[in-house]
């Protein structure tokens, strides 16, 4: 069984859907180690963020968890002390983001984090009983997971209040991107490491970040797994997950990163690419090619007849039957009846013409009754929530639809390009505006430590 701290990591973000700058940590849970005496030490606070603090134990958690979750392959994870610097800085970043849901009146439910442990214990293939007795044999308290949740959620609706602020999509940027000459279609799956610049930062900022850049390209060069030189160099909010961008379309990345991408080949590093936050490192580890859409289409007629006040289900399932009759014994036209009988508001005037649609546009039940019949075909009666259905396929198309999904891709690539440029400049802005105390002076930053 998986340490419970785990199944959150790696089942949470399905579960919420959350953005990767709103990876979770675990939370303090107030409880250190015991020493032989029984007795427990006292924990104290490693860092002030704005009005909330962080804890000594909760940093103590956070890193343990991300052992475990490397514990196969530890020779991946930096030194102790740019693991926990790592790991705090997330922690500062949740701080933030949790405070920041509070102040735009982000609230949570009960019955949200009871839907939130279904889904992360059925990711998991267990039932919400077993994720509890897993959690509590951790050493872990199920109250204090569910404030895990708790902040998971409230950050996924504050992302998502960003990114619907800021993202607006238009026909004629569809069309500039699909115009474009540097319109490149197919999937990369990428990594990357970013060595961030602060917002404002200065000159020795900037060379400070492109040095630090060149010495994770060295350690690369030098044999060092690129997982490993994330884990170890990169600040991004996916650093302790290697750097996995996963796939994404080639129109989702951007243009200048984009030309570096096509020129490389699966297993290859970039160098060191000036961006707008900061330096970054990507490695192409597998592409694939754009594939052309084909679906198929049916053509298709339908009866509805719906019980009302005047006709209870029994006679409406009989007028059903009456009409099958009709259509298919006495050969009345379809379209006649469906215009003198049919109850459905979009079809009826058009004598049950639903026209040409894809198997599933018309709903689950009638899609089954489709893939039964020939084209001319009348189906017996059949009963849906809406009432009873007579369908008569009239015929059925292949039909090509990547020009219509190479749109909805552009549409979606140009949105998730603005969402993650939206939110990462948030949180660098939130950052920036916060007040971050780090108490411990070895969990401050190297940079940080020389200029104070």
């Amino acid at each position: 069984m998986k340490h419970p701290t785990a199944l959150l990591l790696l089942a949470l973000a399905a579960a919420t859907v959350l953005p990767v700058q709103a990876q979770l940590l675990p939370q303090a849970q107030g409880q250190g180690d015991a020493t032989t005496s029984g007795t427990q030490p006292l924990d104290r606070i490693i860092a002030v963020v704005d009005d909330n603090v962080i804890l000594q134990s909760e940093l103590d958690d956070a890193v343990r968890s991300v052992r475990q979750q490397y514990a196969s392959t530890p020779d991946r994870l930096p030194p102790e002390d740019v693991l926990k610097r790592q790991v705090l800085d997330r922690l500062v970043l949740m701080k933030l983001q949790v405070a920041k849901a509070g102040e735009q009146g982000i609230r949570v439910s009960n019955a949200d984090v009871d839907q939130a442990v279904a889904t992360v214990a059925q990711q998991n293939r267990m039932s919400p009983e077993q994720l509890q007795q897993a959690v509590e044999q951790s050493g872990q308290s199920f109250a204090a997971f569910r404030g895990q949740l708790v902040d998971q959620i409230m950050v996924q609706r504050l992302h998502e209040n960003v990114v619907r602020d800021s993202v607006n999509i238009t026909d004629s940027e569809i069309n500039n991107l699909l115009n474009s000459p540097t319109y490149k279609a197919g999937e990369v799956h990428l990594a990357h490491i970013q060595i961030s610049i602060p917002a404002g930062g200065t000159a020795a900022d900037i060379n400070a970040a492109e040095a630090k850049a060149q010495e994770a390209l060295d350690a690369i060069k030098g044999g060092m797994d690129f997982n490993a030189a994330a884990i170890r160099y990169s600040d991004a909010q996916d650093a302790l997950e290697g750097g996995d961008l996963g796939w994404r379309k080639m129109d989702e990345i951007p243009p200048a990163f984009a030309d570096t991408i096509t020129g490389m080949k699966p297993g290859q590093v970039s160098a060191a690419l000036r961006g707008p936050t900061g330096f970054h490192i990507l490695k192409l580890v597998d592409q694939r090619e754009p594939s052309r859409q084909v679906v198929t289409e049916y053509h298709a007629r339908q009866i509805l007849i719906r019980p009302s006040e005047l006709l209870t289900p029994e006679q409406a399932q009989q007028k059903a039957q009456d009409l099958y009759n009709r259509i298919v014994n006495k050969h009345e036209d379809f379209a006649k009846l469906a215009k003198e009988n049919s109850k459905d508001p979009t079809t009826a005037n058009a004598g049950g013409d639903m026209g040409w649609f894809q198997r599933d546009q018309w709903g689950s039940t009638i899609a089954q009754q489709l893939s039964q019949l020939k084209d001319g075909e009348v189906s017996q009666p059949f009963q849906s929530e809406a009432g009873w259905h007579i369908i008569q396929l009239e015929g059925t198309r292949k039909k090509d639809v990547t020009e219509e999904s190479e749109r909805n891709q552009a549409r979606q690539a140009i949105g998730n390009r603005k969402a993650e440029q939206a939110y990462e400049d948030f949180l660098r802005q939130l950052r920036a505006d916060a007040y971050v105390n780090i108490l411990v002076p070895e969990l401050k930053d190297p940079d940080a430590r020389d200029k104070s």
